[in-house]
């Protein structure tokens, strides 16, 4: 076996041991800022769909590249060093709830593009910026049965998941990606698919990219929806070697803070992302969640005076006003040191 080393953002390693790197904010959150309607969402491209699209995010990167352009701009000029593509849902798996599966590559390769062009605006050689691939966890779960009746049921497989990442991560790349983030993960069996098809496509391709792992804590149990705990989901999923492992939503900061705590405990050698929701949902906010930028970047700065994180940026209800401050906050404190360095690539037959 023979180490596949990274061909895009070979950098990162050293500045993530160097300085806390900053990742965007919400997408759904800032789209929602737009109000747009089921107009706009369908584009003169899709104005006689058969089915309401509206809600659908991802289809913006082909309606209104125009948004998703402008969002990703706020969250770069705030600081960003990592922005997201618009790709949370942009699987065949997640797009047939629209009867839109066909258009999963097209979404993930536009998304892509955006994400490229923006950082390659706002990059200097002094502070490059990165785009990071989003794999989202689809709305069907391989673990769990949607069907209280029946445990034994399932409403996806271990294959069509593994097909649809494959996907995904094929357009991702071709589309400009430098990282590759699998995320929100609630079940690991579905963030197992994706790490298959990830090395598959490595293997066929000979890229390899880095990539940050981020689990969801649902709840004050300290595990994830599918039952494991945050010492068992590292253990399901290091063998993928990634870059930085990591939690992001459901929670915010102050809730999130014991389960990174454990994190950076049980995985020494690998760099630790978070980012948390503003806080608890809160309809009366203009973000829908309770805390402020400087609620939020006042506990990511704890985080990190605590020796806890190398990533730190927002998920919902975040903005480029939380990036900012958050920025801000963490600049200048040390990144967390690793027990030792890598190795972070995997091995190759």
């Amino acid at each position: 076996m023979k180490p596949l080393q990274y061909t895009r953002a070979q950098a990162l390693p050293g500045i993530l041991s160097s300085r806390i790197a900053i990742l965007d904010g919400a997408m759904g959150t800032m789209i929602q800022r737009f109000r747009l309607d089921e107009a706009q969402y369908r584009g003169e491209r899709f104005k006689d769909f058969h089915k309401d699209v509206k809600g659908n995010n991802e289809l913006l990167s082909l309606t209104r590249p125009d948004v998703i352009r402008d969002i990703h701009e706020g969250y770069l000029a705030a600081g960003a060093d990592l922005i997201e593509s618009n790709t949370f849902g942009a699987t065949t798996v997640a797009q047939a709830d629209y009867d839109m599966a066909h258009l999963a590559r097209d979404m993930n390769l536009a998304s892509a593009r955006l994400a490229r062009a923006a950082c390659d605006k706002y990059s200097t050689p002094d502070h490059p910026r990165f785009v990071a691939g989003a794999l989202g966890p689809t709305p069907k779960t391989a673990s769990i049965s949607p069907d209280v009746n029946d445990p034994g049921a399932r409403n996806t497989s271990f294959e069509e998941l593994r097909a649809a990442y494959f996907e995904q991560v094929e357009a991702l790349i071709e589309g400009g990606a430098d990282v590759l983030l699998v995320e929100t993960i609630f079940d690991t069996l579905n963030a197992k698919a994706a790490l298959y098809a990830i090395d598959e496509y490595f293997e066929q391709s000979g890229q390899c990219l880095p990539l940050i792992i981020s689990g969801t804590v649902t709840d004050a149990s300290g595990r994830i929806l599918s039952g494991q705990t945050v010492t068992a989901f590292w253990h399901s999923v290091r063998h993928a070697r990634p870059l930085a492992v990591g939690l992001n939503c459901a929670l915010g900061a102050a809730l999130m803070r014991p389960y990174i705590q454990e994190l950076a405990r049980v995985a020494p050698d690998t760099f630790i992302s978070c980012y948390p929701n503003a806080g608890l949902p809160n309809p009366m906010s203009e973000t829908g969640f309770d805390e402020t930028p400087e609620v939020t970047s006042r506990l990511l700065r704890e985080f990190a005076a605590e020796g806890l994180v190398n990533i730190v940026g927002g998920c919902c209800g975040t903005t480029p006003q939380h990036i900012a401050s958050i920025h801000e906050a963490v600049a200048p404190l040390p990144a967390r040191a690793l027990h030792s360095a890598g190795p972070f690539y995997r091995e190759a037959a």
